[in-house]
């Protein structure tokens, strides 16, 4: 059972958080460890493990980027650890962002994160899985690693 199933959504790129939260509070109630104190060991070694993976999904589907990933993993377009050759044009782009790093180059960054994103918006924010196409997944997937590279960035400035 995937995440997207254990919570009873919709597979999408743009989970609704309200529908999330209320699940998981759903979730919670019925197999939170502590309600299983008197059970079997059997019984309280499944709601441990149904609790651990209610509290996993939630932490991938309240994150953007961490839907993205499990999302493209599902369809196998992605795997763990993935090493990923990204368009040069865009590599000279961050170089150059990069050489410059000042404390406004925050606020660059995150224009030229905002104008990939502007590429793949409709994608995410539009998704539906029944007439979705491998090449637009696969432009998700560009868009993710190019905002994990983006990111590192940023963290560095953040040190």
């Amino acid at each position: 059972m995937n995440y997207f199933e254990l919570f009873d959504l919709p597979v999408s790129l743009n989970v609704d958080k309200s529908k999330l939260a209320k699940k998981y509070f759903e979730l919670q109630k019925k197999y939170h460890p502590d309600y299983f104190t008197q059970a079997t060991e059997a019984e309280q070694e499944e709601a441990l493990e149904k609790s651990s993976a209610v509290n996993k999904a939630l932490k991938i589907l309240k994150d953007k980027d961490s839907t993205i990933k499990y999302l493209l993993q599902l369809k196998g377009l992605l795997e763990e650890e993935e090493k990923y050759l990204l368009p040069p044009d865009f590599l000279m782009e961050v170089m150059e962002l990069n050489e410059e790093l000042t404390a406004e180059s925050a606020t660059a960054i995150n224009d030229f994160e905002k104008d990939i994103y502007s590429g793949v918006q409709s994608i995410i924010e539009q998704y539906d899985a029944a007439a979705i196409t491998t090449a637009e997944l696969l432009k998700v997937k560009e868009y993710y690693f190019k905002k994990k590279y983006l990111q590192r960035i940023l963290d560095r400035l953040d040190d």
